[in-house]
């Protein structure tokens, strides 16, 4: 499903590009008060423009468990739809559109949605857009450009969450996976939790934590033991070594380590 979507998505994409070229003689020729109207799959700098469904938009925003506290950010924000969703939610949220065009439909959107104290829309380019204050990634953007931006969302801060619609990020499964039913098109959302960084060697007083890690899956040994069922989820961290169920929170080079009732204070020795 996800293959044949993506074959659609760049067929018109190159179509588009085509339509574009030819048609753009005629363009000039369009009366300037002529309202702006989004086609969908018009062609864009690096995607085309399709539409999340409305349902979709709710349940990716559902998905990151998005509030008020958050700050959301869709990249290649089109006509502004998930942006304006989460700032009725109260969060505040920008989207970052490269079409100028765009950009105005967004805002307009968003000032008939009574939203423009939470939502606003900056024209720029996607892939040089500051994202280190998201809390929630919400997108509809194909795996080449998620993979370009892959860097950029695991240097967000632990925790943060990214929502997409159906298409998802190579080598980085979901942390969760939702598919919306009687739904026949764009139906998927995907959820992934940003993990923090705790590959390296960590001091305990039992012996050295040594990990290694895949994303949000941890693997190594603790002393001389392997350890197993290895999961970040944000900050938080559980393994196990032998028959020891362990859970601690990372908070940069230190991790706070329990088990059995018992704490301890685990530093990295080396990255």
């Amino acid at each position: 499903m996800r293959t044949t979507k993506l074959r659609r998505l760049c067929s018109i994409a190159a179509m588009l590009a085509m339509a574009a070229t030819l048609a753009a003689p005629l363009s000039g020729m369009q009366q300037a008060n002529e309202p702006f109207v989004p086609q969908v799959g018009q062609a864009g700098k690096d995607v085309v423009w399709v539409p999340t469904p409305a349902q979709l938009v709710e349940t990716m925003l559902d998905l990151a468990k998005v509030t008020p506290k958050d700050f959301v950010m869709d990249l290649g924000s089109g006509d502004g739809r998930n942006i304006i969703a989460a700032a009725k939610r109260g969060a505040r949220a920008v989207g970052v559109e490269y079409n100028p065009q765009m950009v105005e439909l967004s805002r307009k959107s968003a000032a008939e949605a009574g939203v423009t104290d939470k939502a606003s829309f900056v024209e720029g380019d996607m892939y040089a857009a500051d994202i280190s204050k998201a809390s929630v990634m919400a997108l509809f953007l194909l795996p080449v450009n998620m993979k370009q931006l892959l860097p950029k969302f695991l240097d967000l801060t632990p925790g943060s969450r990214i929502v997409s619609n159906t298409f998802g990020m190579e080598g980085w499964t979901p942390d969760e996976t939702v598919v919306m039913p009687n739904c026949t098109d764009w139906c998927t959302a995907l959820l992934w939790i940003v993990p923090a960084k705790v590959e390296g060697t960590w001091r305990l007083p039992q012996g050295n934590l040594t990990l290694k890690q895949e994303y949000q899956v941890v693997s190594g040994t603790f002393g001389d033991t392997p350890i197993s069922d290895g999961k970040l989820n944000g900050s938080e961290i559980t393994f196990k070594a032998g028959a020891t169920q362990y859970q601690g929170r990372v908070n940069g080079n230190t991790m706070e380590v329990a088990a059995n009732g018992a704490r301890w204070t685990a530093s990295r020795v080396t990255p």
